[in-house]
């Protein structure tokens, strides 16, 4: 394989007070802290109860655990000293966005400027994944081939049940948030990256964007870094369950390219029915049944996420990311974060005690 497939990750942590188990919207007191540890990995998000980590360019998942451990664990420890905790999770079950205090930066100022309550209800928790291609033209074919995968992503990660106090039916009631957002959701396929950089170029011209980094989809080559992000997932509560779809999304490159490099071509499917397996997805997450467009039949989720682990099959071991692949299997048959949050609510019938189990499972591998 003649691509670099590094890894990075980025995860965005709630922080909560540890009693009310409400967000707490004055992190700023806890960055200048964690940057002793962390440098410029650790950053202020738009509302302040966030903070976002990221690790640095990982050669493999190895190195990429490594970092990521640190991560949550410096920010556990922070967090700690200033009487607070840190959870992973997609949205807080109860907390009110209309409560939290907005970072004062003008790039968020322009973002609550041009999409008003729209970007302050924007109160949600995402992992993004970056593997590494250091060729644009490339970058651009497989993310035409890996947006099929982008709603077994989802259903894997999702957790995010609950909002503003209500069981809102949803696995991942932050993909329905943040799709009122505009310029996010399945990309369409782009024929070339002149096509793409056309695309960019008119947003900007035409002043619907003043950048790329506002163009917001589920999966898109970064404006800036020569890698190819996913933007799809829930942060999960387990950093085992981040590992196992940061380990996914490099697969998936590792194994398109793998397809390119024989001249082997992975079937192009219309934004429209990949968006329709999205909503499943976000729906009823891993217990849903998500469509098999070359068969053209509905298919158990379970059944699915064992063909994709066959799929990356003749990567993994190269890459080193063999018992992270087969994780996955795991997460599907166990459930997913959300599944954990219904369970504990549906056995307390109390969100707070929902807060106090994902305050512990955050910590887990961790400590």
């Amino acid at each position: 394989m003649q691509q670099p497939f590094t890894i990075g990750i980025e995860e965005e942590y709630q922080i909560v007070d540890p009693h009310s188990r409400e967000l707490h919207s004055h992190i700023l007191q806890m960055m200048e802290e964690g940057r002793h540890s962390l440098g410029d990995r650790i950053k202020p998000e738009m509302h302040q109860a966030v903070i976002e980590v990221g690790t640095g360019i990982c050669k493999d998942i190895r190195a990429a655990r490594e970092d990521l451990l640190t991560a949550r664990k410096t920010v556990h420890t922070v967090a700690r000293r200033a009487g607070l905790a840190m959870v992973a999770a997609g949205t807080h079950p109860f907390s009110d966005w209309r409560v939290q205090d907005i970072t004062q930066h003008e790039r968020y100022k322009e973002i609550v400027e041009d999409l008003q309550d729209i970007a302050r209800a924007n109160l949600i928790f995402g992992l993004h994944v970056h593997i590494g291609l250091n060729d644009r033209e490339l970058a651009i074919d497989i993310m035409n081939a890996a947006r099929y995968f982008l709603p077994h992503m989802l259903a894997l990660s999702t957790n995010s049940p609950f909002w503003l106090g209500r069981n809102t039916g949803f696995k991942s009631t932050r993909t329905t948030i943040f799709k009122r957002f505009p310029r996010t959701g399945i990309p369409d396929y782009f024929g070339s990256y002149g096509e793409f950089d056309s695309y960019v170029n008119l947003l900007v011209k035409t002043g619907c964007i003043d950048n790329g980094r506002k163009i917001w989809w589920d999966v898109r080559p970064h404006p800036i870094f020569d890698t190819l992000e996913f933007r799809i997932c829930d942060i999960p509560t387990r950093a085992e369950d981040t590992l196992a779809l940061a380990a996914l999304c490099q697969a998936v490159v590792a194994k398109l390219c793998w397809l390119q490099e024989r001249n082997l071509g992975f079937r192009l499917y219309r934004r429209a029915l990949i968006e329709e397996n999205k909503w499943r997805a976000a729906r009823y997450g891993k217990d849903g049944r998500l469509i098999d467009f070359g068969k053209n039949e509905e298919v158990p989720f379970l059944d699915l996420c064992r063909e994709l682990v066959e799929f990356v099959e003749p990567v993994v071991d190269e890459l080193g990311s063999r018992k992270e692949i087969e994780h996955l299997l795991t997460m599907a048959q166990r459930g997913t974060g959300a599944d954990e949050q219904l369970r504990v609510y549906h056995e307390t019938h109390d969100l707070k005690k929902v807060v106090d189990y994902l305050m512990d499972e955050t910590l887990v591998g961790v400590a």
